[in-house]
């Protein structure tokens, strides 16, 4: 039988959970799994039962008892469950059709993202290794492409030297012109060029800073800096608004640890106004 009746009233997504699991006679495995939802609270609600087992370190029939402990029907039913308290209501009553709950799932999304970025440090210690680097190799390839774009002309208004790696050739040219810094982009499905790549930045020296989706995967063991948003599965094809806002915050801390950042924004803006090049 499925508790997904009771869960708690809004708050942090930590408190939320730890209100769910409170009461319940818990096995030390079945311990380490809830403390590891908790401290990764703000992508808990999506990840897979076997991406739940990679994180904590048990077997995935240990989640699956985990949630048939909790009273769910298996770990789909508890990630459902966990998915509403992520939204802080009801998905499954609120009347709403399947593409508000996509709106609804990203604006989650974005909430788990807020969370995580009370601890700024992770993306203030890569903005300073990016930020350094000359020049700075963004890779991103597939889907992950538009958002490696993203990062490039926007990280140009402000850095002398950025470039886009398709390939090994780029990464050894971006590494022999001094080059200390790799900006990846992982996110699913991962290409396998795109592992491989992340492999070969390593080779050569780099240090990797890596914007992905989750705190598990091919990526992690391939970077120095981990960087995670979810992206929405909702719909048909994956929303990367989470991701997205990430590599704006991003860009942001580059700029503020950047010595010549806001002069070269001011140039910019100068050279745009002498040249109309936008409309009023």
């Amino acid at each position: 039988m499925s508790r997904r009746d009771t869960h708690g009233e809004a708050g942090a997504p930590q408190a939320r959970l730890l209100e769910l699991f409170a009461g319940h006679r818990l096995t030390p495995t079945q311990r380490r799994i809830a403390r590891c939802l908790v401290e990764n609270a703000a992508t808990a609600a999506f990840l897979s039962s076997s991406e739940l087992a990679e994180l904590t370190g048990v077997s995935q029939p240990s989640v699956t008892r985990f949630a048939m402990a909790l009273g769910y029907d298996g770990f789909p039913d508890l990630r459902r469950h966990l998915r509403e308290l992520h939204l802080g209501d009801s998905r499954s009553e609120d009347g709403a059709n399947a593409y508000q709950h996509a709106v609804a799932a990203e604006m989650a999304n974005l909430e788990g993202l807020a969370a995580a970025l009370q601890d700024p440090g992770p993306v203030q210690r890569a903005a300073v290794l990016l930020a350094e680097s000359r020049p700075l190799a963004i890779l991103g390839l597939r889907v992950a492409a538009p958002l490696a774009e993203y990062l490039r002309f926007f990280a140009a208004k402000f850095h002398p030297d950025v470039r886009v790696a398709t390939g090994e050739d780029d990464l050894e040219q971006a590494r022999a012109a001094g080059g200390s810094a790799v900006l990846a982009v992982m996110l699913p499905r991962y290409p396998r060029q795109a592992i491989d790549l992340l492999g070969a930045c390593k080779d050569l020296g780099f240090t990797t800073v890596t914007i992905t989706d989750a705190p598990i995967g091919p990526a992690v063991p391939l970077s120095d800096i981990l960087l995670s948003a979810p992206v929405s599965t909702d719909l048909m094809f994956d929303s990367q608004a989470a991701p997205m806002v990430l590599a704006a915050v991003l860009l942001q801390a580059m700029c503020d640890v950047s010595p010549h950042g806001p002069d070269r924004l001011e140039q910019f803006e100068t050279s745009a106004e002498r040249r109309r090049l936008f409309v009023p």
